[in-house]
């Protein structure tokens, strides 16, 4: 990426993370700050499907035959997207591009409007941290309270601080070894996208293991940086 995108293109922002990074959070932040839409494949699949458009159709025949929506069709999906009125101000795509391959058809399209990726927000991890903070996650059944075994214990054991229930549940795959599974699939996956966006010059590196603030603070400084 060159820098040089016009003032009248909306940013194009991408977040680049694991399972448990906190994507979600900072996107909310981004949207909550800057006026960004956050996009994430699966939505944008489901309200294409919804909507009935030309590439929703074609989306949905490919859902219920049991197939994998291809590249073109979720290229077509966000290009219509793009050009909501809602996305303006600009984006933030979570959850694509996920390989190189989609990430190259993905520059093609913006640059039918003159757009680009202008960050690609790399969280970074400690994977043995972030096993310990994702394995010891449950939440409370009743009200959808979190906590952690570790860092956010309730006051009284299998009680809801929030509500008083005491129905707590933890997710099937929050384990030990199957969350160091999914950090592997994902840095497996990742790597190239990482390279390719090193070397368009728009990848940039945020410390995920601090304070949510902190990270939050340092995600609004570069999202300001190339709003400019």
């Amino acid at each position: 990426m060159d820098g040089s995108r016009s003032p009248q293109t909306p940013p194009v922002l991408i977040l680049l993370g694991p399972p448990g990074a906190g994507k979600g959070t900072q996107a909310r932040m981004l949207e909550e700050r800057f006026g960004l839409v956050q996009l994430s494949t699966g939505d944008l699949l489901r309200a294409a499907v919804a909507s009935g458009s030309e590439a929703g159709k074609a989306a949905k025949a490919v859902m219920e035959a049991g197939g994998l929506v291809s590249d073109d069709i979720v290229i077509a999906i966000l290009r219509d997207r793009l050009a909501a009125p809602d996305c303006a101000k600009g984006v933030i795509l979570d959850g694509f591009p996920r390989t190189t391959t989609q990430a190259e058809a993905l520059d093609q399209m913006l640059a039918e409007t003159g757009q680009q990726i202008d960050a690609a927000v790399l969280l970074e991890v400690d994977d043995v941290k972030m096993v310990v903070r994702i394995a010891g996650r449950f939440t409370c059944g009743a009200c959808g309270e979190g906590y952690h075994d570790t860092f956010k214990a309730p006051k009284v054991a299998d009680t809801c601080d929030n509500c008083g229930a005491q129905q707590m549940t933890r997710r099937a795959d929050d384990n030990a070894a199957t969350v160091m599974s999914r950090l592997d699939a994902y840095h497996e996956q990742t790597s190239p996208l990482v390279a390719y966006y090193t070397d368009k010059g728009a990848l940039r590196r945020v410390d995920a293991m601090g304070e949510i603030a902190e990270i939050q603070n340092a995600i609004a400084a570069l999202t300001e940086s190339v709003m400019r």
